[in-house]
């Protein structure tokens, strides 16, 4: 094979890896939820399900998702059920079934670790992870950036409370005031673990992650941490 075809072989092996591989699985109603997986080289191992913001694709979690599978940890980005506002609070809290669903997935796999499951949220889907986490046992670790205590009537404290001494992440900008607060008022009195993370970035959700190389790396130690 000539250098240049043997060169660009590599790339596009290593691109094809770094992007992931689609996979599908069934929502609570019947829905075709598609994923995007990260799947380390060793395994049975941990997994974090990855929820994205409002209006976001689950591409946003790409590089997040490579870092995790590089500590040997399998990652599921999902996307949401909608890209826009239904309009109806409970609507918005309804698509915490999809995490779940996620959750379950990763169960059924053989190459998951049983009791090592953790979900992570940016934004809406710190929320819509809260909701679901606190449903399920089977969650072992939480990380939230850019969580809101309302997000358009979906509520997380009470989850919070629900979801008890479980271990819990809680990141956000200190110029995104909302969410800052958030994070300091979820960490007040915890039942369990919550550690706190504050960045000078300016930034939301998942471009917090982005651009913010130290809190990227601070949610992939915390998951290595607390799903083992």
């Amino acid at each position: 094979m000539e250098l240049g075809a043997f060169l660009l072989a590599v790339f596009t092996a290593t691109s094809a890896f770094a992007a992931g591989r689609g996979v599908s699985f069934r929502a609570e109603d019947g829905r075709t939820i598609n994923a995007i997986v990260f799947e380390p080289s060793q395994r049975p191992s941990p997994a974090v399900v990855l929820v994205p913001m409002l209006g976001r694709p689950k591409d946003d979690w790409d590089a997040l998702g490579q870092r995790l599978a590089d500590a040997n940890i399998l990652a599921l980005a999902i996307d949401l059920p909608g890209t826009s506002d239904p309009g109806d609070s409970k609507v918005l809290s309804g698509w915490s079934a999809d995490v779940r669903a996620a959750v379950l997935y990763l169960s059924s796999r053989q190459d998951v670790r049983p009791g090592s499951i953790g979900v992570a949220g940016a934004s809406l889907g710190a929320n819509l992870a809260a909701l679901a986490a606190a449903d399920l046992q089977s969650v072992h670790s939480l990380a939230l950036v850019s969580p809101s205590l309302d997000y358009r009537g979906v509520r997380i404290d009470s989850a919070m409370k629900q979801y008890g001494g479980r271990p819990a992440m809680l990141i956000a900008s200190n110029h995104d005031p909302y969410a800052a607060r958030s994070v300091r008022e979820l960490a007040k009195d915890p039942p369990g673990t919550r550690e706190t993370r504050f960045s000078d970035t300016t930034a939301h959700g998942t471009l917090l992650l982005i651009r913010d190389a130290e809190m990227a790396r601070a949610l992939v130690e915390w998951f290595q941490a607390t799903l083992r």
